[in-house]
C-alpha cells in the first residue's frame, strides 16, 4: 500500500474538516435547530450550493498547495540523499585506499625483488594479508550496512536466543580478552528470547564487544546485562575502560567518524561498526543511547523487542 504523504495527510485533514461542517449545515442548517428539518426557503439551498462551491473552491486551493508541498518535500529529501551519498561514497573511497595502496605497495615490492631473502618476504607476505583481512572486513560492514538501508524488508526475522549469542561471542573473544589483560562479566539471563535477524543480532552484539577490545584499554572490565520490560528487553554494555570525550559522544554512530583517526586505523577498525549497531537496533524496533560510566569509560544502553 502506498504510503500518503505529507501534502495529501494535510489536504485530506482539511476536507475533512469541511465535510463535517457540511454535514451539520445540511442537517441542521444552523446552530439554533435542535433537530433535522428539511430546507424551505430557496436562499437555504442557495446558502447551500455557495458553501459547496467554496468547499471546492478551497479544496482544490489546498491540494494545489499541498502538491507543492510533497515537491518541495522530495526535492529537499533527495538533495539530502544525494549529499549523504555522496559524502558516504568519498568516505568509502578514502578508507578502501589505504589498504589497497598497501597491498599494492608490498605486492610490488616482493615481485621487484626476486632475489629477497625469505624472511623479509615472510614479513611482506604477512603484511599483505593483514591489509587484505581489513579490506574485507571493511567490505563487509559496508555490505551489512547497504542490507539494512535497501533490502529491510527481505530480511528473515526468527526466533533469536540472545543469551546464546552472546555466549558464543564470549567464547570467541575470550583469547582477545586474555590477551589484553581485560575481563567480560556476562551477567544475560539465560532465557532472553527476541524477534530478530541473527546475523544483524550478532553485529550488534560484536561490534560492541570488539569496540571495547580495541579502545577501552588494557585491563579494563565489561560488564553485560539485561533487564526484562513489558514488551523489550533492555540491555547494558558497559565498561569501566579511558572513555570518550562528551563531545564526541552524539557522533560516535556516524558512519566512518573516527576520534582518533590514526590510532583506529591502526587497531584495524572499520569505521562501521557503531553505525552498524545503532542501525540493526532501530530496524529491530529499538532505542540506542551512549553516556560516560560512572568512574570512567562509556555504557551502551539499548533495547530489542521479545518475540511475539
Amino acid at each position: 500500500m502506498k504510503k500518503m504523504s505529507e501534502g495529501r495527510k494535510m489536504w485530506g485533514s482539511v476536507m475533512v474538516i469541511f465535510a463535517v461542517y457540511a454535514a451539520i449545515f445540511i442537517a441542521f442548517e444552523d446552530y439554533d435547530r435542535k433537530f433535522i428539518m428539511p430546507f424551505n426557503e430557496v436562499s437555504d439551498w442557495h446558502l447551500l450550493v455557495f458553501s459547496l462551491v467554496v468547499m471546492t473552491g478551497l479544496g482544490l486551493l489546498l491540494l494545489h498547495y499541498a502538491r507543492r508541498m510533497d515537491e518541495r518535500i522530495s526535492r529537499e529529501q533527495e538533495m539530502k540523499e544525494s549529499r549523504m551519498r555522496r559524502e558516504l561514497t568519498q568516505n568509502i573511497a578514502h578508507e578502501l585506499k589505504t589498504p589497497v595502496a598497501s597491498i599494492l605497495g608490498y605486492t610490488e615490492t616482493i615481485l621487484d625483488a626476486p632475489h629477497m631473502d625469505e624472511t623479509t618476504r615472510m614479513q611482506f607476505v604477512v603484511r599483505t594479508h593483514a591489509q587484505a583481512q581489513r579490506l574485507t572486513a571493511l567490505l563487509q560492514d559496508i555490505s551489512t550496512l547497504n542490507r539494512m538501508d535497501y533490502a529491510a524488508d527481505v530480511l528473515t526475522m526468527d526466533r533469536v536466543d540472545v543469551a546464546s549469542l552472546f555466549a558464543d561471542i564470549a567464547e570467541e573473544t575470550a583469547l582477545a580478552f586474555e590477551q589484553k589483560q581485560m575481563k567480560l562479566f556476562n551477567s544475560l539471563p539465560q532465557d532472553i528470547v527476541v524477534r530478530g535477524n541473527t546475523s544483524l543480532l550478532y553485529s550488534v552484539f560484536r561490534n560492541l564487544v570488539d569496540n571495547a577490545l580495541n579502545y577501552a584499554g588494557k585491563g579494563t572490565v565489561v560488564e553485560v546485562y539485561a533487564v526484562e520490560e513489558d514488551d523489550c528487553w533492555h540491555f547494558t554494555f558497559a565498561d569501566h575502560g579511558v572513555g570518550i570525550p562528551p563531545e564526541h559522544l552524539p557522533r560516535i554512530f556516524e558512519r566512518f567518524y573516527r576520534i582518533d583517526k590514526g590510532r583506529s586505523r591502526s587497531l584495524g577498525g572499520t569505521g562501521l561498526g557503531l553505525a552498524i549497531v545503532k542501525n540493526a537496533v532501530l530496524l529491530h524496533g529499538g532505542t540506542i543511547t551512549v553516556r560516560p560510566t560512572e568512574g570512567g569509560g562509556i555504557t551502551f544502553e539499548f533495547s530489542l523487542k521479545k518475540k511475539r
